[in-house]
């Protein structure tokens, strides 16, 4: 015991544990801390994820109203699919 309070006079000194103490409250109890800034990390990935979806969505959808306005097929099978319309001579059977 006594050569570890030895050891702790000649190397540790308030100054230094000061700017541990100071350091240690920077990096976990500042309102910018490291596990703050991990989760605001983890969020943007999150985001910037749902973003690139979106985006995709958003790019299959311009392609088809697109196709909409230039092919007729693609209009017709939209119509049949989405509202259940039909040709005058033909039956249409929905199975859910």
């Amino acid at each position: 015991m006594d050569r570890f309070l030895a050891w702790c006079r000649r190397y540790l000194s308030f100054t230094l544990l000061g700017a541990i103490a100071v350091a240690a409250f920077v990096m976990f109890f500042n309102e910018n801390s490291v596990v703050d800034t991990y989760e605001a990390e983890k969020e943007i990935d999150r985001l910037t994820t749902e973003i690139r979806h979106e985006l995709d969505t958003l790019n299959y959808y311009r392609r088809l109203n697109a196709s909409l306005d230039t092919d007729r097929e693609t209009m017709e099978r939209i119509v049949r699919e989405q509202h259940h319309m039909q040709h005058p001579n033909e039956d249409v059977y929905i199975f859910e």
